[in-house]
């Protein structure tokens, strides 16, 4: 026998407002994904391969927070500034203004690339961690593939003019919710407005984060611009509303303006037009599984992975989360055994379906109450 238990998950349906039709974005390229469940909610093209700018940065820290969760490297050491990288602040690039040997921390140098989108300070601390940009470079495309973005090369630091720098917006977000996912304390630093720089031999100079969304108050907090003449506007934006983000990434806008506009337009429709669900949290939801023959009349169960459900909210009169399993559970049950699954329908539609894994080791019964607990079984059909 197969026993169906309904997972409670309250829907207000009364207070929902949905816009149904897909958003007109003006864009060459765009994706929207929900941060928890990886589901695209909206694509434009989004595997057209596009020159991803100062997008690029994005890796270009992932492979410094690498090497500072590693503890290979600290916040506080210092790389001291070659000539190269002080061309770069010359070359009429968005730059952190830094000087020939100057010494500045490795956490300065981020700041310089986040928020001041500094193409000297990827110089630099390519240079610092890895001797030489190119090496630097290298690291970076091992961390590409080991994310998956298969569509993706890097040929610099800092996304500067390369035909051999490119990507897509799907890796993009992939990328990007790597970031946010594997680097929670660090992409702190995203979020940041603006970064003043105590430079050297001259006054401080303070400049702002060129993500204009960040000063909308709207939840959005980062991720990172780009823009080339080759390649126009382009942003990865990240937005975050009660529990739920919701990632974007677009190329192609023709303005700055637009840039904005249009991402906040693509964010916004996603959370107006979709729903995400915590069903389980890894290791921590505890389910009630009846169990038959057992020294207890539950086991307790857990999922060895979060499970999110993402659906449209047109559909969610017709969404249905079931615990199902063959049961009562019959005793004796080892610790990690399989017991149960979480079933997630869409009417008849099957979308998940997760196992669930006992707790703790259940052990059966004596011989006497279990020849007792059989025949009430029998004779009732209750154990």
């Amino acid at each position: 026998m197969t026993d169906y238990f309904k997972i409670s998950i309250i829907v207000f349906l009364l207070s929902i407002n949905i816009v149904n039709a897909q958003p007109n974005i003006k864009a060459r390229t765009a994706i929207l994904i929900d941060y928890h469940t990886g589901k695209v909610l909206y694509e434009l093209q989004p595997d057209h391969s596009i020159h991803p700018a100062s997008m690029t940065k994005i890796m270009t820290t992932i492979v410094v927070f690498d090497l500072l969760e590693q503890k290979r490297i600290s916040l506080d050491d210092k790389v001291t500034i070659s000539e190269k990288a002080w061309r770069m602040s010359q070359a009429g690039y968005s730059s952190m203004f830094i000087m020939v040997n100057d010494e500045i921390t490795i956490e300065n140098l981020l700041r310089g690339i986040i928020v001041a989108s500094g193409n000297d300070a990827c110089v630099a601390i390519a240079e610092g961690i890895a001797g030489t940009e190119e090496n630097f470079v290298a690291m970076m495309n091992d961390k590409a593939q080991e994310i998956g973005m298969d569509s993706t090369n890097f040929a610099n630091t800092s996304g500067i003019n390369n035909p051999d720098n490119y990507s897509t917006v799907r890796d993009i977000a992939l990328m990007s919710k790597y970031l946010i996912k594997n680097y929670p304390y660090y992409y702190e630093y995203f979020k940041e407005k603006e970064f003043t720089w105590e430079r050297t031999g001259g006054d401080p100079i303070t400049q702002g984060n060129r993500n204009t969304l960040l000063y909308k108050n709207i939840g959005v907090d980062g991720i990172k611009t780009g823009h080339l003449a080759v390649e126009e506007y382009s942003l990865a934006s990240s937005m975050i509303k009660n529990s739920r983000r919701l990632i974007a990434v677009g190329s192609g806008f023709k303005t700055n303006a637009l840039r904005a506009s249009q991402s906040r337009k693509l964010l916004s429709w996603g959370i107006s037009n979709t729903e995400t669900f915590e069903i389980s949290k890894k290791n921590e939801t505890n389910f009630e599984i009846d169990a038959w023959l057992s020294q207890n009349n539950t086991i307790n169960g857990y999922t060895k992975e979060d499970v999110y459900v993402t659906i449209e909210k047109k559909d969610l009169r017709n969404f249905n989360a079931f615990i199902e399993y063959a049961g009562p559970v019959k005793a004796p049950v080892k610790k990690d055994q399989e017991i149960a699954f979480i079933k997630v329908y869409i009417k008849d539609d099957l979308l998940k379906s997760i196992p669930i894994f006992a707790s703790e080791k259940t052990k059966k019964i004596n011989f006497l109450l279990s020849l007792l607990t059989s025949f009430n079984y029998m004779i009732w059909g209750d154990a």
